[in-house]
């Protein structure tokens, strides 16, 4: 029992010390500079479109498909990172491209 909680208490104080670095490494800022917006870079219109679909699907799905497409891991990183079979993976992204499918030609329907 001594060594739980001495586990559990060095985790907590690594966890708090993390904490304490990020904390010390940020800077508050009151409001945004002027002319910062101009600096910034606006996403294209194909990236609203594409979130807004990835948007439409459900969580599990969208993590999936944005490992798998966007971060480019394997099925097995996939699986390893979601705590799945690779099956399970494969499965969610086939459902995940089916319902962008049914989007795709909905919206396609709509644009004629």
């Amino acid at each position: 029992m001594p060594w739980i909680y001495a586990i559990a208490r060095h985790t907590r104080l690594d966890a708090y010390r993390k904490q304490r670095r990020l904390e010390s490494r940020e800077v508050l800022v009151a409001s945004v500079p002027e002319g910062l917006h101009q600096m910034l870079p606006q996403a294209p219109p194909e990236q609203d479109d594409f979130d807004r679909l990835i948007s439409s699907l459900p969580e599990t799905q969208r993590e999936v498909l944005v490992m798998l497409k966007v971060s480019g891991l394997s099925l097995e990183e996939v699986a390893t990172a979601t705590s799945s079979t690779i099956g399970a993976v494969k499965q969610k992204a086939h459902r995940a491209y089916e319902t962008l499918r049914r989007a795709l030609g909905k919206d396609r329907e709509n644009a004629r």
